[in-house]
């Protein structure tokens, strides 16, 4: 609040920051890149329907193993976050509001508590919130899971629709974004939409903020203008550490770039989408040449097959298939078996999920066969490459829990 100062937000300042929000083109930062102008709109709508005043969720569980930037962002800057929730609660006429972060991290949920309770000491927002640890799992953190865990169910992903926008916390319209779009609609509110768009492009306004790790010598979170090529982000996190030969871009729902092929590639939703990866929760890994692409992605593959909610066909059947015939092809391989079931299954799995949880999945392993085509020809022909036996790059959390249920309090 020091750096920023008072977040004012005058009586009929809602509709003008929905305007500016819009106008600016902020998409959300947490995965989706859906526009935050047009869901705020929507969730406006709705909360001038019959369903009663509109709630806000700030979702900071951050369960994609790779990133960080949600962490950091709310450790460095928490009130910025709370301002965005006050902002966003102003602009869709909420009277309710959340902010949920990982269980796993009680020092930082102390942290947040204590921010929540200066802004009610001194009189800031005119909406409470209330601080919510919340269950580490990978699925836990698509805004159904967080709606139902709100209204006393599991993390887990809901059948849409209604969608939260529609039906979402005790059955009003809930609007959920990341903690890092809600910084962006608080600094909007404060500087303008002008203000916004004067670093990335047309396409892509504005900046984002990119956890690089992998084979880079300075590994972290960076806050970039989007539309920077992958390989001036490779050199701004200290160059490569190793010989590259692939980056992951967008995380473990996004896509492997081939390198130095794609260095060109712009960091942006379209530009990444247009070569075959994703901007998502904003994650760069740069793979070295010393590590197996395919033992890389059987490792994250079957992390995630173990952390789907296991409520329809593709997360109960079709994931754990092919996590077991891709660590066939990665630690055992010599022959084409495992292969020829693996790509008989992969065309089946996409939009036939309760949620988009399976699509990203199988979109991971889809990118690595035509990325690491050599290296599959090898394991399917002669068996394990050397390279296998190289201490992991990607991060595997190990464990995990079972979906967790929260009781509501009486209010």
């Amino acid at each position: 609040m020091e750096r920023y100062g008072t977040l004012a937000l005058g009586r009929g300042a809602g509709p003008r920051l929905m305007a500016s929000v819009e106008q600016a083109g902020l998409t959300g930062r947490g995965g989706a890149g859906f526009p935050a102008g047009r869901k705020m709109r929507a969730v406006a709508g709705g909360a001038r329907g019959r369903a009663g005043p509109a709630v806000v969720v700030g979702n900071g569980v951050e369960s994609e193993p790779a990133s960080g930037k949600d962490a950091m962002l709310l450790s460095q800057s928490p009130h910025l976050v709370l301002d965005g929730i006050a902002a966003a609660a102003a602009a869709v006429g909420a009277t309710e509001a959340y902010l949920c972060v990982d269980g796993g991290r009680p020092q930082r949920a102390r942290r947040l508590s204590a921010a929540i309770a200066e802004r009610v000491t001194a009189g800031i927002g005119e909406v409470p919130v209330e601080l919510v640890t919340y269950p580490s799992r990978y699925v836990a953190s698509e805004e159904s899971a967080l709606v139902n865990f709100l209204n006393g169910g599991s993390a887990i992903p809901g059948y849409v629709p209604p969608r939260p926008f529609e039906r979402g916390v005790g059955g009003r319209p809930t609007l959920v974004n990341n903690v890092e779009t809600l910084a962006h609609i608080a600094l909007i509110a404060r500087y303008g939409p002008e203000w916004f768009g004067s670093v990335g492009t047309p396409e892509a306004p504005g900046s984002a903020l990119l956890t690089i790790s992998g084979a880079v010598r300075r590994p972290g979170v960076y806050e970039v203008a989007l539309g920077t090529r992958l390989g001036d982000l490779v050199a701004l996190a200290g160059g490569a550490a190793e010989p590259p030969q692939a980056i992951l871009a967008g995380g473990y729902f996004g896509g492997w770039l081939p390198w130095p092929g794609t260095a060109d590639v712009p960091a942006s939703g379209p530009g990444l989408r247009a070569a075959g990866g994703a901007l998502g929760a904003g994650v760069l890994v740069v793979l070295p040449e010393s590590a197996c692409g395919i033992a890389e992605t059987a490792r994250v593959f079957r992390y995630l097959a173990g952390q789907s909610a296991g409520q329809c066909g593709p997360c109960q059947y079709g994931l754990p298939d092919i996590s077991r015939a891709l660590d066939h092809i990665a630690w055992r391989g010599g022959d084409e078996r495992a292969d020829a079931w693996m790509r008989d299954l992969l065309p089946l799995i996409p939009g036939r999920g309760a949620c988009r949880f399976p699509d990203g999945a199988v979109g991971l392993v889809a990118s690595a066969l035509r990325v690491f085509g050599a290296d599959l020809e090898h394991h399917l022909r002669h068996g394990p490459c050397p390279r296998v036996a190289r201490a992991p790059v990607l991060p595997v959390p190990a464990g995990g829990e079972r979906p967790a249920t929260r009781s509501r309090e009486p209010r």
